[in-house]
């Protein structure tokens, strides 16, 4: 298993400031300590960015990001980008963080993987779902209780929670990825940069703007929905939750087995 270098770093981060808990700390605080400047404006088209000086550095963060889970990930994900790779870059601009959580490129990856290690340690969220049933609302609480976005919590859970669980990540009526839990595996459809099928629930928001209230956020699918069948097939029941996020008209599904 390759060295996750974003997780060895938050750990270093947390032992030199002495943090045990997600909530002993915020992150600007560990900002300032940096030495780091930190400004809130308005960035066309980014959520975050920072550059690198020959004698400072500056973080800015987007002041209309809505979500406080959101805004905190993003400013944890460009302090492990100080953290990380102050001596390789001037400056990098980052957008749509945990929807582009698998991107490509070692840098975002392991900026992404600081950020998660740092509000969410693999020891107090495995403590925190130890034993709770898998759904929506856990996800939610996840987020609440981490303080970070309902999609970080996500990929999070996709990592090491105890339920498997698939996602798929649309973006303007195309799939652009999928992944899923480890040792669960099912054979997925064809569709990657495709439309997503057509008893999606994400197809669904993409031509109805549907989105579900919570108390109606797992909706059960056909397992044909997203997977291969063949006739020899279970009916097993299937769940698709569709996290969405309209500034980016972006859909991120979380298909599960009941």
């Amino acid at each position: 298993m390759p060295i996750n270098k974003g997780a060895i770093a938050a750990q270093k981060l947390r032992n030199e400031f002495g943090i045990e808990n997600p909530d002993d700390f915020s992150i600007e605080e560990l900002v300032h300590a940096r030495d780091i400047i930190l400004e809130e404006k308005k960035i066309s088209n980014f959520d975050g960015r920072i550059v690198f000086g020959k004698a400072k550095t500056k973080i800015s963060i987007n002041s209309e990001i809505k979500y406080s889970g959101r805004r905190r990930f993003t400013l944890a994900h460009e302090l492990g980008h100080f953290e990380l790779h102050h001596n390789m870059n001037t400056h990098l601009e980052d957008n749509a963080l945990t929807l582009d959580y698998f991107k490509n490129g070692g840098q975002e990856y392991e900026a992404n993987q600081f950020a998660t290690e740092l509000l969410m340690p693999s020891d107090s969220f495995i403590a925190y779902t130890q034993g709770k049933l898998f759904s929506p609302k856990l996800l939610r609480d996840i987020s609440e209780h981490f303080q970070t976005s309902i999609t970080s919590a996500t990929f999070r859970y996709l990592e090491i929670g105890q339920h498997p669980i698939f996602l798929f990540h649309c973006r303007d009526k195309k799939v652009i990825y999928w992944k899923n839990s480890d040792n669960y595996y099912r054979k997925v459809r064809d569709i990657t940069k495709l439309q997503p099928p057509e008893d999606s629930v994400a197809m669904e928001f993409f031509n109805n703007g549907t989105i579900y209230i919570k108390d109606e956020s797992a909706q059960e699918i056909e397992k044909s929905t997203w997977f291969d069948t063949s006739a020899y097939d279970s009916n097993d029941v299937y769940f698709e939750y569709a996290i969405v996020t309209k500034d980016y008209n972006t859909v991120l599904s979380v298909v599960w087995e009941k």
